[in-house]
């Protein structure tokens, strides 16, 4: 009896420190409760990533703390004040359109919000269609999201952490496929969805999601997550596209817009970011 408890206390402790969906993440010490600022990735693939490709492809865990991480660190409050008012933990990221950003805002969301001492991040490219995080942290292309779908891959060979970036593992999406929409409405797709959602209190989930106009993917998905954030690029997303976007949406909570490459010079709410300015317009949802 003894060992029995002594098994489920183990168990409530490792899920207690977060990391991958196959629980390969332990504290430092071994057996005694970790801090989630101290997770070793024991099952999850580790994978070395440069600091200089970080830094070329404009993700913040590339640079020193400045104006261009500050950015995203007043995004992550912003999001994450939302995600705890409302007991939530998943979080899509979209745009109306394609090349406003989106993808960029959530890896660097997802490394902003793993900086949270007391949280673990699970950043998942659900962009079937077109994956492409594993770029921006310069990793080769390799099974993922789409292989772990359509056959029998184990997500503990698909999940990778990247090296040097405490507490966020990352989901590839794997190879391209064209019924991306069928296979994110997929009931093995929303049993995944649950998995991650629940398995560890204190793991929040972002998704990469294809643009909403473009492909029925975002749409298809929507209702696995608790929330949604839309991202439009200034000078090239239109209101009209902006409307018809937030229209998709509106059995979702959106909460919030991010104004992405915004020429206006910086103010309380601007920061530097790529070409442009990065500017947080948190109209409506809860």
């Amino acid at each position: 009896m003894e060992r029995i408890k002594e098994a489920l206390e183990k168990a409530r402790q490792e899920r207690a420190v977060g990391g991958g969906a196959g629980g390969g993440a332990v504290g430092r010490a071994g057996g005694a409760p970790a801090d989630p600022a101290e997770i070793v990735y024991s099952r999850t693939r580790t994978a070395p990533v440069l600091r200089g490709t970080l830094r070329a492809n404009r993700v913040i865990a590339g640079f020193d703390p400045g104006p261009f991480t500050d950015a995203y660190r007043i995004l992550r409050t912003q999001v994450l004040k939302r995600l705890q008012k409302n007991g939530w933990n998943a979080l899509a990221v979209t745009s109306p359109g394609a090349h406003e950003g989106k993808t960029l805002t959530a890896v660097n969301l997802a490394i902003s919000l793993a900086l949270e001492v007391n949280r673990t991040v699970l950043l998942v490219d659900a962009n079937l269609r077109a994956p492409r995080v594993h770029e921006l942290f310069g990793l080769p292309g390799s099974p993922g999201l789409s292989d772990y779908l359509t056959g029998d891959t184990p997500l503990e060979e698909i999940l990778v952490h990247p090296d040097g970036i405490g507490r966020f593992v990352l989901l590839p999406g794997g190879k391209p496929i064209l019924d991306s929409a069928e296979m994110l409405n997929s009931p093995k797709m929303a049993r995944l969805v649950e998995e991650l959602k629940r398995r560890y209190p204190t793991r929040i989930v972002l998704f990469d999601l294809a643009p909403l106009l473009s492909a029925a993917d975002a749409l298809a998905f929507a209702p696995y997550v608790d929330a949604a954030l839309l991202v439009v690029e200034e000078g090239a997303t239109g209101t009209d596209e902006l409307e018809r976007a937030a229209g998709l949406l509106k059995d979702t909570q959106l909460i919030g817009t991010v104004l992405n490459k915004a020429q206006q010079g910086p103010d309380e709410d601007e920061r530097p970011v790529g070409r442009g300015w990065l500017r947080r317009l948190f109209a409506g949802g809860t």
